[in-house]
């Protein structure tokens, strides 16, 4: 096995693990903690909740935030992955998803706000609604990664194109809801919850194949590094 193959199986490896670990702790954080003391539009009820278990919702913002730290992880690793493809591309996807993780540690601490607000009900949850408006927000910096990453798949000639397709899906999605919580007040849906089934095809591959995968020709269909087309190139720039 040739450096190139396993330092490009051992990027794979790392951001399907950093990605699979992240799923669970954000189920942890958002729907276990977080999700399951907020009762929303009633801001006593909230208070009261998250008094009685601040254990709870304490564990739940130490969750995100390591959510927040792997994504940092995960996209140093997709950058090395997909370099080969487009070295500038990748740098671009990976700097969209640091900017994405800064966005959402900066919605946390209105979590930890909050915890410091329970004895005023009402600023406690306007700190919480804020979390929600911030995370939404950021969204749009992470659909536009994993459009970027959709397209890097799809161009990479070691996955098969179907993986990019889902993956741009994904990403419009969450830009959609991104704009959605900017342009509508309160909305009542959201699109990434039935679009991100790419995110979810993209920790298997990294997992079951990527891992194994044979990279000695550069990973590309002609063992070289693929340029983007002009009009890629004219975006870039």
């Amino acid at each position: 096995m040739n450096h190139d193959t396993r330092s490009l199986r051992t990027a794979s490896l790392t951001a399907g693990l950093a990605l699979a670990v992240m799923a669970f702790l954000a189920a942890f954080g958002v729907f276990g903690s977080v999700g399951a003391l907020v009762t929303p539009g009633d801001a006593a009820k909230t208070a009261v909740g998250i008094a009685g278990s601040q254990a709870l919702f304490r564990w739940g913002i130490a969750s995100l935030i390591l959510v927040a730290v792997l994504d940092v992880v995960v996209a140093g690793a997709l950058f090395t992955l997909f370099a080969p493809v487009n070295r500038s591309v990748s740098l671009m996807a990976a700097g969209f998803r640091v900017a994405y993780a800064a966005v959402y540690l900066v919605a946390i601490i209105q979590l930890v706000v909050a915890l410091g607000l329970l004895g005023d009900p009402a600023q406690a949850l306007r700190a919480i609604d804020a979390y929600n408006t911030i995370w939404l927000v950021g969204l749009i910096l992470f659909g536009v990664h994993l459009l970027l990453i959709g397209y890097l798949a799809y161009r990479s000639g070691f996955m098969a194109k179907v993986f990019g397709i889902l993956l741009v899906v994904a990403g419009l999605g969450y830009v959609v809801d991104g704009f959605l919580a900017v342009l509508v007040p309160g909305p009542s849906f959201s699109i990434g919850q039935f679009t991100f089934v790419g995110e979810v095809a993209l920790i298997f591959w990294l997992l079951i194949k990527g891992s194994r995968k044979n990279f000695s020709h550069g990973g590309t269909p002609e063992g070289r590094h693929l340029e983007p087309d002009s009009l890629v190139s004219a975006a870039v720039r």
